[in-house]
């Protein structure tokens, strides 16, 4: 079932979710982004932090400062009168080296796909990709616009650790991961790029609605990227517009 009309669902009494659909879909991802950047213009009385999601936009509130039944019904009403905007968005170039000991499951997609590793990094790094949402951990990046040709399940196994920057695919999605952490997802390669750094400024170096591009480097590039990524340098292109 999908619905298109937002509606109200009840978190406890400190939170509630508005919920645009039931699918991973740009446009709706583009309505959670104009709901948030509303809310964040003109924040209700109690705010604490909106969580945005592929599909909806959880609201945490101070129930000692806010109503969250009144303040939910205002949001939904907003969210149903909000339009997403065409405002100037963000391109990234995120390096990356593929295969090898940078990317171990490349080959083994590869063989399910029938395709040459050369042919997966190919079709991985061809599209242009939006950031989603940011979860699970911090600065996790997951990407809406993987070739459905290398659609994947995850591993039935998963792995207890994974590098930071892995650049891995699971399922339909894409993910920029940003510190190392178990994963099921299939690992094609590593950016030397921190999109998660404590006291770098900015911290998160990714948002929701970015667009990004991967390019493939060799692997011969990777220490000193990595050495001047680690010093709080970015390493990575960025285009405004």
């Amino acid at each position: 079932m999908t619905h298109d009309a937002p509606r109200l669902l009840a978190c406890g009494d400190t939170a509630f979710t508005i919920e645009f659909g039931d699918r991973i879909d740009p446009a709706l991802s583009a309505r959670v982004r104009a709901l948030d950047a509303a809310l964040a213009e003109r924040p209700p009385p109690g705010l604490v932090e909106t969580v945005p999601t592929y599909r909806s936009l959880t609201v945490h509130l101070d129930p000692l400062i806010a109503d969250p039944e009144a303040t939910g019904r205002a949001v939904l009403a907003l969210a149903g009168a909000t339009q997403a905007s065409a405002a100037p968005e963000r391109l990234w170039h995120i390096p990356v080296v593929y295969g090898g000991a940078f990317g171990i499951d490349l080959a083994a997609v590869a063989d399910h796909h029938g395709l040459s590793p050369g042919a997966v990094i190919e079709r991985h790094a061809a599209p242009e990709y939006r950031v989603a949402m940011i979860g699970f951990l911090p600065g996790y990046a997951y990407l809406e616009g993987l070739d459905p040709a290398l659609a994947l399940s995850r591993r039935p196994h998963p792995r207890p650790s994974t590098p930071a920057g892995t650049i891995s695919i699971g399922g339909a999605q894409a993910l920029v991961a940003s510190i190392a952490a178990p994963s099921g997802w299939h690992l094609l390669g590593r950016t030397p790029v921190k999109s998660f750094l404590p006291g770098r400024d900015p911290v998160f170096l990714l948002r929701p609605g970015d667009r990004l591009r991967f390019v493939p480097i060799a692997a011969g590039q990777w220490d000193a990227l990595a050495a001047a990524a680690k010093a709080g340098e970015t390493v990575v292109e960025l285009r405004e517009g």
